[in-house]
């Protein structure tokens, strides 16, 4: 496999300077005062959330474009989601309970008030958080987390409305509480997302115990799909029938990338496979079991095997799976026009690989996979924000930063 590495294109370089000199100099003013995106009456490029720098870093030259990556927030730790709020503004979790604003291109010092209790152990923690898809209207925040309780910790769904004025949630209700509670510290999951319909999906992990995956009367190892209330759609798969009513697909091993297909509205995620295996997967079938454990293209960290079996009749195949594993992490597509090449492309963090992985799809088939930003450090989430930049955080440095495509 190709590896990209970033070049000095100074070329490149002079030429956005003379562009940013030129026609962006009172729009990136302005956009250091305020932080949100702003419009010029010569037409510069607006540039989001954050003012561009003053010196682009190094360009890292890949197969469709070339890019450099802006950092635009630091001293975040492990930050799990983000949440881009149409004023400007970014929420973003940290695994170890807190949630933090990012305003005015600024982080905040004092947390966000009003985050519910988590247990901070292992894999859990403060997890996802999203929009509503009609959040200008209604103002819900969705976040999931490790709940600590009677026997352990569970993954729960709350939702929330966001005081600025207070810099704290209010309105809170808990929307979804997983069973059972459990000591174990691994596999929570837990990423959010809508579908075009308004429904609300989340995932929960197997919670380290591979055998409950296959299991639907209880939460472990499995897709969600609930009213935005948390009410249970009627026409979900096992309403009226052997187990839970909120559950939409199962065998799935632990999620740790969600999101919604720009076209179709169908919810495609990814998950941690054990040693190998990890998956990218797309939901169209409600009750579809896609297997884990029975069926895995991975093995036990010690080398043993789970299963001989890759597939089973009545089992889902992966869109595509690494083997070794990468730790996929947050994903989003690609609808930017200032990613050409790029659009309709699945972006990947991942954990252990250190990377984002570029996964070109035709329908939903597998083309073609580039790795992009090899070894810059943990990546946790990837965001395409309504800016139309692409963000990632970066948990090995605490950062937050932002994909600046320039001229090939």
């Amino acid at each position: 496999m190709t590896v990209y590495k970033p070049v000095k294109l100074a070329a490149i370089l002079t030429a956005l300077f003379i562009l940013l000199n030129a026609g962006c100099a009172e729009a990136l003013e302005t956009e250091a005062n305020n932080g949100s995106e702003t419009d010029t009456e010569n037409g510069a490029e607006s540039t989001g959330y954050f003012a561009l720098p003053d010196t682009p870093g190094d360009v890292y030259e890949t197969e469709e474009l070339n890019f450099y990556v802006q950092t635009v927030a630091e001293n975040l730790g492990v930050a799990w989601g983000m949440a881009f709020l149409p004023d400007g503004h970014v929420l973003i979790t940290q695994r170890n309970g807190n949630l933090r604003l990012v305003r005015d291109g600024r982080l905040v010092d004092e947390s966000v008030g009003g985050v519910p209790e988590v247990r901070a152990q292992g894999q859990g923690g403060l997890l996802d958080i999203e929009l509503h898809p009609n959040y200008d209207e209604n103002g819900w925040i969705y976040i999931s987390y490790s709940k600590p309780g009677s026997g352990g910790a569970q993954t729960a769904i709350m939702r929330a409305r966001f005081d600025a004025e207070s810099n704290s949630l209010v309105d809170q209700e808990e929307i979804y509480e997983g069973t059972p509670f459990t000591n174990s510290r691994h596999h929570f999951g837990s990423r959010i997302a809508f579908d075009h319909d308004g429904y609300l999906y989340f995932s929960i992990g197997d919670r380290g115990q591979m055998d409950t995956a296959q299991d639907v009367t209880n939460s472990n190892g499995n897709l969600f799909r609930l009213h935005d209330d948390g009410s249970i759609p009627s026409d979900n798969p096992f309403v009226g029938q052997d187990g839970l009513d909120e559950i939409y697909a199962y065998g799935l091993r632990n999620i740790q990338g969600m999101a919604t297909h720009p076209e179709t509205g169908v919810i495609w995620t990814n998950l941690h496979g054990p040693r190998g295996g990890d998956e990218l997967n797309y939901h169209n079938k409600p009750g579809a079991n896609y297997g884990w454990p029975e069926i895995t293209y991975g093995i036990n960290y010690n080398g043993t095997e789970i299963t001989p079996h890759t597939e089973k009749e009545g089992m889902e195949q992966p869109v595509m799976h690494w083997t070794p594993s990468i730790a996929p992490s947050g994903m989003t597509f690609v609808t930017s026009d200032k990613y050409p090449g790029w659009q309709g492309d699945v972006l990947n963090g991942a954990l252990s690989y250190q990377l984002i992985s570029r996964i070109v799809i035709d329908g939903v088939d597998y083309v073609h996979e580039e790795r992009i930003l090899e070894g810059i450090g943990r990546i946790r989430d990837v965001h395409e924000a309504p800016d139309g930049y692409i963000y990632f955080t970066n948990e090995s440095n605490g950062t937050l930063n932002r994909i600046i495509p320039v001229e090939n």
